[in-house]
């Protein structure tokens, strides 16, 4: 007996930034279904390269073991009007939110930021889709020493004292190019590492 064929439905829509026409399908969609979306990873690389941050701090966090701790984050800002191209950024990576950070300047509008901070997500999704499709700025450079934090970081090196310097290195050379507070710190510089005792 023979089986009707599947016939797949289309339909023409605007996306959330402009004037720009989407095919879309009653197919599965989200961001293992890309094909779905022509030219959404594309945007996505012009879209951090001009507006995004990757972003590695060295803070003092007294709970841990070393009283210091690695903070790793992807964002992307924008004013609150942007709220659906941060929204699509989520569903392009399938990871991340989008936070409002309040503004105390004379601004009218509230700023968004997508944002990642879970380094599973980091290293499964953020990671490998711009190791597949590098940026095409100096933003790249960045990227590069973020991803290799994320790496040592995997290995284990954010809980020694060596690693935790090597780390504050690397993030000396990224952005902004500051001073790292952890090398600055009098107890990093002369405080023995501690030892457990079990």
């Amino acid at each position: 007996m023979l089986e009707t064929p599947s016939i797949r439905r289309y339909s023409f829509i605007v996306t959330p930034f402009g004037d720009d026409v989407a095919m879309g399908s009653d197919n599965p969609s989200g961001a293992v279904n890309q094909q779905e979306r022509p030219g959404a990873e594309e945007w996505a690389v012009g879209f951090v390269d001009g507006e995004g941050c990757f972003s590695i701090s060295v803070v003092r966090n007294t709970t841990c073991r070393s009283g210091w701790q690695v903070q790793h984050e992807f964002a992307v800002t924008q004013a609150a009007s942007s709220r659906s191209a941060l929204e699509y950024l989520v569903e392009v990576f399938g990871c991340g939110r989008v936070v409002e950070n309040p503004r105390w300047d004379n601004h009218r509008e509230s700023l968004l930021r997508f944002s990642v901070k879970r380094r599973a997500d980091l290293v499964t999704r953020v990671v490998p889709f711009f190791e597949v499709r590098p940026l095409r700025t100096a933003k790249q450079l960045d990227f590069e020493k973020f991803a290799n934090v994320l790496r040592l970081m995997q290995a284990g090196e954010h809980l020694t004292e060596s690693g935790l310097r090597r780390i504050a290195r690397i993030t000396e050379q990224m952005n902004r190019r500051q001073r790292s507070r952890f090398l600055e710190s009098s107890e990093a510089i002369r405080q023995p590492p501690r030892t457990t005792t079990r």
